[in-house]
């Protein structure tokens, strides 16, 4: 009930709701049932936490009243703002303890990115995000596009580096099929529409495309740094801000975001089969 409950914006607003929801702006509402969600695991389960509810609950408020005093003006210090704490609060993992149950670990970073939809759609919209669930074939032919331009260098850059292992396996359409649909929709599309999306969207209108690329790949890549290692993994941080410049090419082709969560997730689920 609680992932139905969180990935029904999520899903809502890949189909074009936050264009009917503009006009009827409603802060509280939105707090109360992204509070619910957590409440319809937590309660029953006995895993209530005040400290964890009194937090995400907090967090969600105060992006969405710092979004909705933010100037009509190109972005500005309380989008900024707004785009560190969500940051913040996803990577550093403050808030995994909520759902602590195998499977449902993601479901925090769900909340927040439904707080970030409902924020940057309809309360305050900033315009040319590129976040839609409807399919077309040009995101396919731009993602295939990228991942090619990309895979050469990866695999050379992290075979020399001994970030990547050759995993002797065939592995299966099924395996592969299904490992690509899950991390599209719950790793690659969240990632896309922060790093992408926003981050890059809003630092164009400042510096220029080249720019923005490059200081958003290079913030993926850190966002990376305590990824699959206990220490500073700089190998994946290297990795990582290579990737962000082609999965920022994918966005920038037609600014959609399904563009560049296919290349996304054709990297991590090629790199989790046959290369980690």
């Amino acid at each position: 009930m609680s992932a139905a409950l969180l990935l029904a914006p999520y899903w809502a607003c890949g189909f074009g709701i936050e264009k009917s929801l503009r006009a009827h702006t409603n802060i509280p509402v939105v707090v109360v049932y992204l509070g619910i969600s957590y409440l319809v695991f937590a309660l029953p389960e006995r895993q209530f936490r005040w400290d964890l509810f009194l937090g995400m609950t907090g967090i969600v408020t105060a992006i969405l009243l710092l979004l909705r005093s933010a100037d009509s003006a190109p972005p500005g210090w309380r989008d900024w703002l707004v785009l560190a704490i969500l940051g913040i609060s996803v990577d550093l993992h403050f808030f995994d303890r909520a759902w602590p149950v195998a499977g449902l670990s993601g479901l925090p970073k769900l909340l927040f990115v439904d707080a970030g939809l409902y924020g940057f759609l309809v309360v305050r919209p900033i315009g040319g995000i590129g976040f839609d669930l409807r399919p077309r074939l040009s995101d396919l032919s731009i993602g295939l596009r990228e991942f090619l331009c990309f895979a050469p260098i990866a695999i050379a850059l992290g075979f020399g580096l001994g970030f990547l292992h050759l995993h002797r396996t065939t592995g299966s359409v099924f395996g592969f099929g299904g490992g690509w649909i899950f991390t599209f929709f719950f790793v690659a599309m969240p990632e896309e529409l922060f790093f992408r999306g926003l981050m890059l969207n809003m630092l164009e209108r400042r510096m220029g495309t080249t720019r923005a690329v490059a200081i958003s790949s290079l913030l993926f890549g850190l966002a990376h740094f305590n990824k699959r290692a206990a220490y500073f993994n700089w190998r994946y941080v290297i990795l990582a801000a290579i990737a962000g410049v082609f999965y920022g090419r994918a966005w920038l082709t037609n600014r959609r975001l399904p563009a560049s969560s296919i290349t996304h997730s054709t990297v991590d689920t090629v790199w989790s089969i046959w290369l980690r």
